[in-house]
Order: structure tokens, then sequence, then C-alpha cells
């Protein structure tokens, strides 16, 4: 009888202490071991979030969902989560807690993004809260969009290339085997003649290979040299034929004077004609004769000396020219007409 007493002890005691650690084991699940503080935030969809699901703060458990209160606002609902958190936790003002499910058969949770506000929330705080994204949604916008893409695009695309294709295939029965021999034709051609137009090209790369080296020889240095002093000695030239023109426009003032002057003395000469009549008597016939002489030289060199000063300064004015020209394009010694202008 005594050993039954022992037994029954010893049975109960077994199942108290399973049910005590039945009940520590339940509360470490649902993380009430210790205080809790309450707080709050509201969604517009809360599917897969009930009562007990959990909340995370980066990832850890921190607490879990208390109620769910569904409050209709400007004609919908919107729905009041309201969850505990572990006491003293600190959460940061500007964090943001958002319906987080991190697989396909995961269950919903209540992930906290933490903020970086030094300033923790006050118990019973409404935390900004950010609405779940529905990847099976989106999906089924896509499908749906590829649908009518297929039945409103693709069908009647498909549609033209067969027309398009059945045409180029009765083009071709009826007219593919005449320009198939065309283009055999023109292929026997080309390979007829592109020997002599190789040969050609390789003729001519040749020919502008000696035109090169000879006009590389035409523009040496040396050339160059002799060149630039041809030029400088018609520089010189024409210098000098502007100076002679300047001079001979002096002389042609002094002469201007020097006919004045004439004039003047052939009237003294002619009022001292009656005072060497007795000089000249003996000599009169050469003495007009020289007089005669000497006017016609005068009369003209008067009369042309106007022409000759204006053909010294065009020959001036030419030789200018062509020295300007010959600084331009040396060419025009040696080829005697100036290049054509490579750049339109």
């Amino acid at each position: 009888m005594k050993s039954n007493h022992i037994n029954y002890f010893f049975v109960g005691s077994f199942v108290l202490l399973a049910l005590v650690g039945l009940v520590i084991a339940i509360a470490a699940l649902s993380g009430r071991t210790g205080g809790t503080e309450i707080y709050h935030a509201v969604y517009n969809n809360v599917t897969g979030i009930k009562v007990g699901t959990r909340v995370l703060y980066e990832g850890f458990q921190i607490g879990q969902v208390e109620t769910i209160e569904p409050k209709p606002k400007q004609g919908r609902m919107q729905f009041k989560v309201d969850f505990s958190v572990r006491e003293g936790w600190k959460i940061p003002e500007n964090s943001v807690m958002q319906i987080s499910v991190t697989g396909l058969l995961a269950a919903a949770s209540l992930a906290i993004s933490a903020g970086d506000s030094e300033n923790p929330l006050k118990p019973g705080a409404k935390l900004k809260s950010k609405e779940q994204g529905n990847i099976f949604a989106a999906i089924s916008s896509v499908a749906e969009d590829m649908r009518e893409l297929s039945e409103t695009s693709l069908k009647p695309l498909l549609g033209t290339v067969d027309k398009a294709v059945g045409t180029i295939g009765t083009m071709l029965e009826k007219d593919g085997k005449v320009l198939f021999r065309e283009l055999g034709n023109l292929a026997r051609d080309l390979s007829e003649r592109t020997p002599k137009i190789v040969d050609n090209v390789e003729d001519f790369t040749v020919r502008m290979k000696k035109m090169s080296v000879q006009l590389n020889g035409l523009v040496s240095q040396a050339n160059k040299a002799k060149l630039e002093g041809v030029v400088a000695k018609m520089d010189a030239a024409a210098e000098n034929f502007v100076d002679l023109s300047n001079t001979l426009g002096k002389t042609q003032i002094k002469l201007d004077g020097l006919l004045t002057n004439m004039s003047g003395t052939v009237g003294n000469v002619n009022s001292l004609v009656g005072d060497i009549n007795t000089t000249v008597r003996d000599n009169k016939l050469d003495i007009e004769k020289t007089i005669i002489d000497s006017r016609y030289v005068m009369d003209s060199l008067a009369r042309h000396i106007d022409s000759v000063n204006q053909n010294m300064e065009e020959a001036a004015r030419n030789m200018k020219e062509f020295s300007r020209q010959i600084r331009q394009n040396p060419g025009l010694l040696l080829s005697g007409a100036r290049p054509e202008e490579s750049a339109k």
C-alpha cells in the first residue's frame, strides 16, 4: 500500500513538471516571458496578418500582434493593428513597419526597419506603416497584359507575316529561276572582270607612288629655299620699280618746271635775237636748225612723258601682283596654273 502512494507521488510530480515546462515553452515561443509595451500601426490591407503574428525588429522577434480593429475612413476601411513589444525596447521615431513575407510558404510578419533618429517612440505611439507589395497581383497583371497583347497585336502580325511569306513564295516560284540565272550571270561577269580591275588598281597605285616621289622631290627643302630666294628677289624688284615710278613722277614735275622755264627762256631768246642778228648772221642756217631740233625734242618729250610714266606705274603694279601670287603658291613657277582647291 505504501509503495502505491510512492508511485502516485512520482507520477504526479512528473506530470506537474511536464505542465510547467509546457507553459514555459509556450511563453517563450509567444514572446511573453517578460513585460510588454503596446504600439499600433494602420494598414489598408492586412492580408496574412492575425492575432499572434510575429513582430520583427531588423529580423529579430521582439513581440506579436495583439488585436486587429477595422475602422471606416472616407468611404473605405482601414485596419488598426495593435502589437506588443518587449518592455524597454527602443524604437526610433522614423522607423517604418511593413508587412513582410520571407518566402512563398512562409507566414506573414510585421517587420520594423529601424530609423536613424535618436529619439525613441513612446509606448502607445503610432508607428509609420508601409503597405505590402503583392507579387502575385503583379504577376497576374503582367499575364493579363501579355494575353491582351497576344490577342490584339501578335495574332494579326502573324497573319500578316503568313500572307507576306505566301506572296514571296509565289514570286519565287514565278520569277525565282530567272532571278537566280541573272545573279549567276552577274557573278560570272564579276569573276571575269575582277582580275582586270585588280590589275588596274595596282597599276594606278604604282603610278601614284611614283608621282608622290616626284612631288616630294619638287617640294624638297632645297627647291623651297630657291623659290623663297626668287620670291625675295621679285619683291625687291617690285620695290625698285615702285621707287623708279616715284622718281619718274618727280622727274616729270621737274620737266614741267623746266619747260616753263624754257618757255620763258625762248621769250628772252626772241627778244635777244635782234641783238645777236649781227653776230649770227654768218651762222644763221646752223643756228636755226639747232633751234628747230631743240623745239621738236622738247615738244615730243612733253607729249609722251605722261604715257611713259603711266606705263612704268602699270609695270610696277604687275610685278607686285606677280610676286604676291608666287608667295601664295610657289607651284606656279613649275606648273604655270593655280592648283584646284580640295576644300569645299
